[in-house]
């Protein structure tokens, strides 16, 4: 297997992992926490989106998905373009609220085809190119680009357990 399939499969996971922890779910559902100061499936959907799209787009040098096709107008949120979730308090988590579970997997999807575009052209060799000295050892392409994995796949296993505390408590 070649590495740009090996990074496109991995993408392609958490696409799959997104579109199962808000299946069934409506709004209210997708923005319920578990307790007053829990992460709820919508923000956690919306953050993993939103380090994707803006780690890509770093690597990539092109602006975010987020502010390119006019999602941060469809989500309406009062945050800064450039805001990620990242260090949000949880007042600001529960501003991030959400009409239907199809914005946040339209978001997603959007900026998955600009990954798996990206992804499927990096070579071997550009793995090992270094992308951010700001680090002690400094960060590889390859380092990068797990790293969005693994953190995407954290916050899609968070939202999909939340999903079946919901269902199980709504049945």
């Amino acid at each position: 297997m070649e590495s740009a399939d090996l990074l496109a499969d991995a993408f392609d996971r958490v696409k799959e992992a997104v579109h199962e922890a808000v299946q069934g779910l409506g709004p209210k559902q997708l923005t319920a926490r578990l307790d007053p100061d829990a992460n709820s499936v919508a923000w956690l959907i919306w953050h993993l989106t939103r380090v994707q799209d803006d780690h890509l787009a770093e690597l990539m040098d092109v602006e975010q998905v987020w502010t390119a096709d006019a999602w941060r107008e469809k989500f309406d949120l009062p945050f800064a373009p450039e805001v990620i979730g990242y260090g949000q308090s949880s007042a600001q988590v529960a501003q991030v609220q959400v009409t239907s579970r199809r914005l946040l997997t339209g978001y997603y999807d959007a900026v998955h085809r600009r990954s798996l575009g990206f992804v499927r052209t990096v070579t071997a060799k550009e793995l090992d190119q270094v992308v951010d000295e700001r680090w002690t050892p400094p960060v590889t392409l390859a380092v990068r680009l797990v790293s969005v994995i693994a953190e995407d796949l954290q916050h899609a296993g968070q939202a999909a357990f939340i999903r079946g505390v919901l269902l199980r408590r709504s049945s």
